[in-house]
C-alpha cells in the first residue's frame, strides 16, 4: 500500500461541498454518514434517490422538473434520465452575469486577457444571434478548429445556446485528422482562428482552413478569429471574421432554447488510431449534472476558486473545464507549450493569476521531475488548494514529487475515467486522506468494480474496470450508428449490460483505486497479466531513461515484453543500462516484468492528446497496419519500429 502523504484538515472537511451533501443525504433519508465509503455505497444502491439529490444540490436550472429520474436502471445502454425536465445547458453556465471574471487567456507569449460574466454573456449572446440569423436550430452541429481561448468558449456557449451540437478539434490536428471527425458530423458552421502559438513560434492555420473549408460540403459559414494576425480570407466563399459576423448585434438577453434533458450537446471522439474515429453523442443534462457533480463533490469547486486545466480543444478534459462556470469559478485558459519559455512557464502563470485548482497530466508531471524545477523553491502559489492529474497512471515518484517539490499541503487528486462519459469513473475525495500512487476514490453513482476473469468482483487484486449500472453522462449514442452495433462492440460485448471500460485495475479494501494502464495493452507472459504502469513507473524514474513504451509480442506460442525505450541527452542503451533496467524490475516489481528485449529508440508514439500509443507499436512489430496515422502527434516515430532484426530472435 502507498504511503499516507496528506490528511485534510479537519476545518477543510467541514468545509467542503461533499461533507454538506453528506450531512444532506443524511438529513432526508435518515442515515448517519460520516465517512466517504458508505456514502459511495449509499449513491449505487440507491441511484434514483442519490441523482436526485444531486440536481437539488448543485441546482440545476430547468423551465420544467422531471417527473422521473431513471426510467429503468437494467437497461444497460438505454436508460433514460430525468424524464419531462427541460433545461438549456448555455444558460446554466451564465448564470452569472456580473463583474466577476470569468475567463482568463494566456496566449504562449502573449499578455494575460480578463473576460468578465458580463463580458462573457453579451458576447455569447451577440454570437447566438448571429447563428440564429444563419437559420442554425436544434440538432444542427456546430464545431471548432480553435485555440483554447475565450472566443471558442462564447462560441460553445452560443451554439449550445440555441441547442447546436457542438464538437471541437485542437488546431494541431491535420486535415485528414479533422475530416475524419468533421466530416463525419457535417457541420454547417465552422469557427476557426488563424494560426495558435507552440514552442515560440506561430503556426498558420489557414491553409489547413482553406482545404477543410472545400471538403466540407455541409459548411455555409467559416468564421475567422484573428489570433495571430488578421488573415486574407477572401478566396474562401463562406468564410466571414469573427468581428463582422457579430458586428450587427448588440448583446440583448439570450434566448435559451428549453430541450429535453437527453438532447444532444456535445459530439466526442475515439482516438481513431484503430479507424476511423468513434462520434459519441453525449445529451445536455448528462453532462451538466455529472461535471457538477465532479466539481463540486469531488474537486471541491466554489464560486471563489480560480481554476486551470493545462489542455487543448481537442480532449474532454476542455469540456470538463467550460462546465466550471456552473459554479461561478474564474477559469484559467492557456495557449501554448507548457514549457515555454521554461518549465517555469505554467507556475509563474499560476502566480498571476492566483490559480487555487491546477489541473495537469501526469505526463506533464513526469516531464516537471526530469526538468530539475522544484515550483515550491521559486513561487508562493498561496492560493493553490488543489492538483489534479489525469491522463495516465501518475506513478508514486509523481504523487511524492508533488508534495516535495510543489506544496505540501495540497489535495492531490488523481482522477481517471474517460472520453466516453466525459468524467470519472474513478478520483478525489475532499473528505479523505491521500496515499502515494493511489486514487482516492470511486467516484459517486458510478457503480464501479474491478472483475476478474469470470466476470466477478474482486478486491487487493488487478481486474478490470467495469460499471454495472447506468448514469447520466453515458454517450445518449454514437453518429452514423443505427442499430448501437458500434456502441455495442465498445463497452458490452464481453459483459452483457455491463460497461468494460477498457483500464486494468486495482480496488483495495480501503476503497482507494490504483490504475494499472489499458486492459487492451496488457501484457500477458506465461499468461500472468500485468500492467503496463507499473513498468514504466519503474523504468522512466531512472536518469538515463527519458521516456519508454512496452508492448507485448507473440513468439512461439506465448507473449514475450518488449521494452522500447528513448534515452535521455547524452546517454546511449548499452548492457550496462540493460541490467540496470532488469535489476530495478526483478526487486521492484517481479521476473515476469522483466522484458525479454529492451531495445533503443529516437521517440515513442503519443496520441494528440498525450496518451501513449502502445497498440499502434504493437500492430507495427506484428506487421499489421496502423489505420489511422492522422491521430497521433508524432506518427512518423512508427517507422523506427518497422523490421527490427532484435524482434526476429530468441
Amino acid at each position: 500500500m502507498g504511503r499516507l502523504l496528506w490528511t485534510p484538515p479537519k476545518e477543510r472537511v467541514l468545509a467542503s461541498h461533499m461533507y454538506r451533501f453528506m450531512e444532506e443525504v443524511n438529513r432526508r433519508f435518515n442515515k448517519n454518514f460520516v465517512e466517504y465509503h458508505p456514502l459511495w455505497e449509499w449513491s449505487v444502491e440507491n441511484i434514483p434517490d442519490f441523482w436526485a439529490t444531486v440536481w437539488d444540490f448543485v441546482e440545476i436550472q430547468a423551465s420544467s422538473s422531471y417527473t422521473q429520474v431513471v426510467d429503468d436502471l437494467k437497461k444497460m445502454p438505454g436508460a433514460r434520465w430525468f424524464l419531462g425536465a427541460k433545461l438549456n445547458f448555455a444558460r446554466n453556465l451564465l448564470r452569472r452575469r456580473d463583474e466577476k471574471t470569468a475567463l482568463l487567456f494566456k496566449g504562449e507569449g502573449q499578455p494575460l486577457r480578463k473576460v468578465s460574466y458580463r463580458e462573457l454573456y453579451d458576447s455569447v449572446s451577440r454570437i447566438s444571434q448571429a447563428l440564429r440569423s444563419l437559420g442554425i436550430k436544434p440538432g444542427d452541429r456546430v464545431v471548432g478548429f480553435m485555440p483554447n481561448m475565450p472566443e471558442t468558449t462564447m462560441a460553445m456557449l452560443a451554439a449550445t445556446s440555441l441547442g447546436a451540437i457542438w464538437s471541437s478539434c485542437s488546431p494541431d490536428f491535420g486535415i485528414k485528422g479533422v475530416m475524419d471527425r468533421f466530416g463525419q458530423i457535417q457541420p454547417k458552421v465552422l469557427f476557426t482562428a488563424d494560426g495558435y502559438f507552440f514552442k515560440g513560434k506561430r503556426f498558420d492555420s489557414m491553409e489547413r482552413i482553406r482545404d477543410i473549408s472545400k471538403q466540407l460540403s455541409s459548411l455555409e459559414r467559416l468564421v475567422v478569429v484573428s489570433y495571430t494576425q488578421t488573415p486574407e480570407i477572401k478566396d474562401i466563399p463562406v468564410a466571414v471574421y469573427f468581428e463582422d459576423f457579430i458586428k450587427p448585434y448588440s448583446p440583448q438577453e439570450i434566448d435559451f432554447e428549453e430541450l429535453p434533458f437527453e438532447h444532444p450537446l456535445y459530439i466526442m471522439y475515439s482516438s481513431g488510431t484503430t479507424g476511423l474515429p468513434k462520434c459519441m453523442v453525449q445529451s445536455a443534462g448528462g453532462i451538466l449534472i455529472n461535471h457538477m457533480k465532479e466539481h463540486m463533490l469531488h474537486v471541491d469547486l466554489k464560486p471563489e476558486d480560480v481554476i486551470f486545466y493545462y489542455t487543448t480543444c481537442g480532449w474532454m478534459m476542455w469540456n470538463w473545464l467550460m462546465s466550471a462556470l456552473s459554479v461561478g469559478a474564474t477559469l484559467v485558459l492557456y495557449d501554448g507549450n507548457p514549457f515555454q519559455p521554461g518549465p517555469e512557464a505554467l507556475w509563474e502563470l499560476a502566480d498571476e493569476t492566483g490559480i487555487s485548482i491546477f489541473g495537469t497530466s501526469a505526463g506533464y508531471i513526469s516531464a516537471l521531475m526530469a526538468s530539475g524545477l522544484r515550483p515550491k523553491d521559486h513561487f508562493s502559489l498561496r492560493p493553490l488548494k488543489t492538483l489534479l492529474s489525469t491522463g495516465s497512471p501518475l506513478s508514486v515518484e509523481g504523487f511524492e514529487f508533488v508534495y516535495d517539490a510543489i506544496k505540501d499541503d495540497l489535495h492531490l487528486a488523481s482522477i481517471s475515467g474517460g472520453t466516453d462519459l466525459n468524467g470519472c469513473f474513478v478520483g478525489g475525495n475532499p473528505m479523505g486522506p491521500v496515499y502515494a500512487g493511489e486514487i482516492q476514490c470511486r467516484c459517486l453513482g458510478m457503480k464501479v468494480y474491478a472483475y476478474d476473469e469470470q466476470g466477478r468482483p474482486v478486491y487487493n487484486r488487478q481486474g478490470e474496470l467495469v460499471c454495472t449500472a447506468p448514469f447520466p453522462s453515458m454517450p445518449i449514442y454514437f453518429w452514423n450508428d443505427p442499430d448501437n452495433q458500434k456502441y455495442m462492440s465498445a463497452y458490452f460485448d464481453v459483459y452483457p449490460n455491463v460497461w468494460r471500460h477498457g483500464d486494468f485495475i486495482e480496488i483495495n479494501d480501503r476503497g482507494g483505486v490504483v490504475i494499472y494502464g489499458r486492459s487492451d495493452a496488457t501484457l500477458n507472459p506465461g499468461g500472468v497479466r500485468i500492467g503496463t504502469a507499473e513498468i514504466y513507473r519503474l523504468v522512466e524514474q531512472l536518469p538515463e531513461i527519458e521516456d519508454s513504451v512496452v508492448v507485448g509480442q507473440d513468439w512461439k506460442n506465448d507473449v514475450r515484453v518488449i521494452l522500447f525505450v528513448k534515452m535521455a541527452p547524452g546517454h546511449k542503451l548499452n548492457e550496462e543500462i540493460k541490467g540496470k533496467i532488469r535489476k530495478v524490475l526483478r526487486e521492484n516489481a517481479s521476473p515476469r516484468h522483466v522484458p525479454a528485449k529492451i531495445i533503443e529508440v529516437p521517440d515513442i508514439p503519443y496520441t494528440l492528446n498525450m496518451k501513449k500509443v502502445e497498440l499502434a507499436v504493437k500492430k507495427v512489430i506484428h506487421g499489421q497496419p496502423v489505420l489511422n496515422k492522422d491521430a497521433l502527434r508524432n506518427p512518423e516515430c512508427l517507422d523506427y519500429y518497422l523490421d527490427l532484426p532484435e524482434l526476429k530472435e530468441d
